[in-house]
């Protein structure tokens, strides 16, 4: 027998879990968006937003943008599959472009009354929330920025009388003269 020590354990680091925004320009027909969730839900991703609009009425393409989270290497299989479907014409991971802009349109509906609602109506103007609906006892806001922006709005909302929330999921352009 040897006096040898056994070897320590290595420690191996987990790949850090990444949150990336892809827009994929398609073809603008029935089953894409189906074939697109349905590639990146096989793989065990989570889509934590989605937003899909047609963006070229003449050559029939529309622009899907979602946001999920993975590893690098998983990320990029999915680009890569994604690529590679017939009615995909382009894939952009958004997050690692520059000069990229993402904003995020919501509607919080606050039901409340007396201080609250003051409250509310001061922190819709710092926040720049425009009261679309506005009765005795409720308000619906508009709200559009960064999506931290918007989950602060929220978070400060709950207190006063939060009820509803309805988001559109992020939406990017490239800013100057590049296009996509």
């Amino acid at each position: 027998m040897s006096d040898s020590q056994p070897p320590e354990p290595v420690e191996v680091e987990a790949e850090a879990i990444q949150e990336v925004v892809l827009a994929a320009l398609v073809d603008n027909e029935p089953g894409v968006l189906a074939r697109i969730v349905g590639l990146v839900s096989a793989r065990g991703y989570n889509i934590e937003s989605l937003t899909v609009a047609e963006t070229d009425v003449e050559r029939h393409t529309s622009r899907i943008t979602m946001v999920t989270r993975g590893t690098h290497a998983k990320i990029e299989q999915i680009k890569a599959q994604l690529g590679r479907l017939v009615p995909v014409r382009r894939v952009i991971d958004v997050t690692q472009e520059r000069g990229q802009i993402e904003r995020e349109l919501a509607l919080v509906k606050v039901i409340n009354t007396g201080e609250h609602r003051l409250e509310s109506m001061r922190l819709a103007d710092i926040f720049r929330a425009r009261a679309l609906d506005t009765t005795h006892t409720s308000f619906v806001f508009e709200l559009t920025g960064a999506r931290d922006k918007i989950n602060a709005f929220i978070d400060l909302m709950r207190p006063l009388g939060l009820t509803e929330v309805s988001r559109t999921g992020v939406l990017s352009i490239r800013r100057g003269a590049a296009t996509d």
